[in-house]
């Protein structure tokens, strides 16, 4: 080929590979190694009407995932761990009975335990069972001691990361307690940004678990301080979740009734959304950003801020 033909077939060539790399690359993401990824939404809507999966859209950053399958989630495949504050005082002894009785009316087959939070671990943890008669029979008075309780976060840690792997389902955590993060350096209501809480969180996360809580405040004096505090931190974990705290302001509850029903209506009204996450590039630890919105209306969804590609919960 002669030196000028070269240089006439050249541009044309160029042209050809500038045509075909855009659809080259975009082919990139789909023939990655996907892993299967599970979240657990709730649905709180005012009408009688169901979810609309079709009307979901995922994404991850400015790509939309495609969405698998969307489904309720039946209450054999529940896993709902209560999580105690063991320095609780006021009247808490006075919310057993309606405890147990939440715990009784809990549909059959939902895998329960029941353990109290202190020193940074759960203690009397035992397996996860749905003998509810079993786990009732576990409830006790807190010790009612000032600094047993040390940080709900660390004990939140410490127990997603122990969660049974063999144990498949979604997973719920229930946590009664003021919420203060004593190791971010006060009780005031100045005590925020905790990297702590920031821990627990993320740990939640990457193990696929919904952190809800009820608050209830402490009458220790310098306690009583960062009640604000410690419903912001509950707040920022159940939001981050895909959960919600409840509480009424910085006042001690005089009734866990209405807060356990709203809890176990959250749980009721919960759904598996299933999709595939491009594996190439990730680290062991790495939390991918999603954002699930949908168009129906009067539809209002709880959604973790992060997931851990290949947490499956099935």
């Amino acid at each position: 080929m002669s030196r000028n033909r070269f240089r006439r077939v050249l541009p044309v060539l160029l042209a050809g590979v500038a045509a075909v790399a855009p659809s080259v690359f975009a082919q990139g993401i789909p023939n990655e190694a996907l892993l299967p990824t599970t979240a657990t939404i709730t649905v709180e809507t005012k009408t009688l009407r169901p979810l609309d999966p079709s009307k979901l859209k995922l994404q991850v950053g400015r790509d939309v995932i495609p969405i698998r399958s969307v489904t309720p989630i039946p209450p054999p495949t529940t896993q709902l761990a209560i999580l105690i504050d063991d320095g609780l005082r006021g009247s808490f002894d006075n919310q057993l009975n309606d405890l147990a009785q939440f715990i009784m009316d809990l549909p059959p087959g939902v895998q329960v335990l029941l353990g109290y939070m202190r020193n940074g671990i759960v203690l009397g943890m035992h397996s996860f069972s749905a003998d509810h008669r079993a786990v009732v029979k576990q409830i006790r008075i807190p010790i009612q001691i000032a600094g047993v309780d040390a940080s709900p976060y660390f004990t939140l840690s410490q127990f997603v990361k122990q969660w049974p792997s063999n144990l498949p389902g979604p997973r719920f955590v229930l946590m009664i307690t003021n919420g203060i993060d004593p190791y971010n350096g006060s009780y005031s209501i100045m005590n925020q940004d905790s990297p702590y809480v920031q821990t627990a969180q993320e740990d939640a996360e990457r193990a696929g678990v919904a952190v809800y809580s009820i608050y209830w405040g402490q009458d220790w004096p310098h306690r009583a301080r960062g009640s604000l505090s410690g419903q912001s931190y509950l707040a920022q974990v159940g939001e981050a979740t895909g959960a919600e705290s409840y509480n009424i302001g910085t006042i001690t509850p005089p009734d866990l009734t209405p807060y356990l029903k709203d809890f176990k209506q959250a749980v009721g009204n919960s759904y598996l959304v299933r999709f595939d996450l491009p594996a190439t590039k990730l680290k062991a630890d790495t939390l991918v950003h999603i954002k699930l919105t949908t168009s129906q209306k009067g539809i209002k969804l709880h959604v973790p801020q992060n997931v851990h590609p290949g947490v499956n919960l099935d």
